[in-house]
This record gives structure tokens, C-alpha cells and sequence, in this order.
């Protein structure tokens, strides 16, 4: 038997790289669900039950520390992964996410969308083990 695609909702307003890394995860076989803004994030997030988030933490209306309280909260998503992905890197910043139970941070500009693959890889590999 197959196994399942896995989806991913990326959390994303900036549309250039929501697009880029859209485009990369779709080729690499995955089911990919966007969302620009938080509200539309946490109705996704809710509705389709992504095996993985990649969120942005600067985004238009709520921000993404906003978005993992609110997600954290609710049993049926508490346990998503999430790999942040964002320009935002202050030792603060990433104490506050990392406090709300996400698997990997990593600073947008550092990275390319093969390596952010990897780490998604890498990500849903360790979850499917535990």
C-alpha cells in the first residue's frame, strides 16, 4: 500500500517565498495547503490537520506566537509539528517559541528551501518514530 502524502501548511504572507517554498514542497511530493494571515492559519490548521506546519512569526493580523497559543491549546492540533520560519531571531524570540512546543526554528534568510526540505524531512521522521 502507498503511503499517504503528507501535508504541510506553510503560514506564510510574504507571497514570493510563500510561493517559492509552495512550489518546492508540491515537487518534493507533498500536499501543500497556504494561508497568508493568522486567522485563515488557525482555520486551516484546524480544518485540513496538517502532518507538519511551517509558520511564519511576523504575519498580518495575529502573529505567530499568537497562532501556536491558540493551537497549542486545542487537543486535536496540540501535538502538530511546527518548524518556525522566520527573519525574527532575538534569543527572546526564540525562547517564546521554542516554550510553545515547536520542533526546529530556523531564520528565514539562512537557509534554502532544500535545506528547509531536509529539516521537514528530518522533522516528520523523528515524529513518526515517536
Amino acid at each position: 500500500m502507498a503511503e499517504k502524502q503528507k501535508k504541510i501548511l506553510v503560514v506564510e504572507d510574504d507571497i514570493t517565498m510563500r510561493e517559492i517554498v509552495e512550489h518546492k514542497l508540491t515537487t518534493s511530493g507533498f500536499t501543500v495547503v497556504t494561508a497568508d494571515n493568522g486567522p485563515t492559519a488557525i482555520e486551516l490548521w484546524k480544518k485540513e490537520k496538517p502532518d507538519l506546519v511551517l509558520l511564519d512569526l511576523m504575519l498580518p493580523e495575529m502573529d505567530g506566537f499568537q497562532i501556536l497559543e491558540t493551537i497549542r491549546k486545542d487537543p486535536e492540533t496540540a501535538e502538530t509539528p511546527v518548524i518556525v520560519l522566520s527573519n525574527l531571531f532575538s534569543k527572546e524570540d526564540v525562547q517564546k517559541a521554542k516554550g510553545l512546543k515547536i520542533d526546529e526554528f530556523m531564520i528565514k534568510a539562512y537557509y534554502t528551501t532544500e535545506e528547509i526540505l531536509t529539516k521537514i524531512d528530518e522533522v516528520l521522521k523523528k515524529k513518526a518514530i515517536t
